[in-house]
């Protein structure tokens, strides 16, 4: 909230903004470039998993557990295919080189 350029800690220039602080208060609060990118790519994540979400909606989606999706499925179904799916380039992304893998487990676990 209003941000505005000012001084970092270092005297150089950064950006801060108002936000709750450590002290569980509204304070003004440092950011610096990187940090910026780590949450643009975090959201375009996660625009991508829903994307893949989309494509997989005749498939029964009971969880994601950050970049991976948790299907219930009849065992039958290829996973080549859902994977290939989930894969897919989004049309507002069309250059974008995405893979997936997967894996068939009677319960959730981490790969």
């Amino acid at each position: 909230m209003k941000p505005r350029i000012g001084t970092n800690q270092f005297g150089g220039e950064s950006v801060t903004y108002e936000g709750i602080g450590s002290t569980k208060k509204w304070e003004r609060i440092e950011s610096y470039g990187p940090k910026f990118v780590e949450n643009i790519v975090q959201a375009i994540s996660r625009d991508i998993l829903c994307y893949a979400m989309k494509t997989l909606r005749h498939c029964f989606i009971v969880g994601h557990v950050h970049d991976e999706l948790i299907i219930e499925c009849d065992p039958r179904i290829d996973l080549k295919a859902v994977c290939e799916q989930m894969g897919r380039s989004p049309d507002w992304m069309p250059d974008i080189l995405l893979r997936a893998d997967g894996y068939e487990t009677d319960f959730y676990k981490k790969d």
